[in-house]
């Protein structure tokens, strides 16, 4: 069961809410301020989670060399460099400060 709860609550009953994920096998959402920060979890879905996701990534690397194990170094490398560039353009970007609208 997933339920939601306030961090002063979570906090005051965090031995309670440790125990009730555990053995219970419940999901809490914390909240603050009715904005949604953090989820506790039973520790065998966050392994299932990251087996799954490492399971994701494999599957997405073996599809990636099937398709390209034909193309040449050189091509793959300039593709990747061109992909760099742009995210790193990008990155850059979203942490510059914004000017401010009057």
């Amino acid at each position: 069961m997933e339920r939601i709860i306030g961090a002063y609550e979570a906090r005051r009953k965090f031995g309670q809410l440790l125990e009730e994920t555990f053995y219970q096998k419940d999901h809490f959402v914390v909240e603050r301020g009715g904005r949604p920060m953090a989820v506790i979890v039973p520790i065998d879905d966050y392994h299932k989670w990251q087996r799954l996701s490492k399971e994701r990534v494999f599957a997405l690397l073996e599809e990636v060399w099937q398709r390209t194990q034909d193309v040449p170094n050189e091509a793959l490398e300039a593709d990747i460099a061109q992909a760099l560039t742009a995210l790193r353009r990008e990155l850059l970007n979203e942490q510059k400060p914004q000017p401010s609208a009057k």
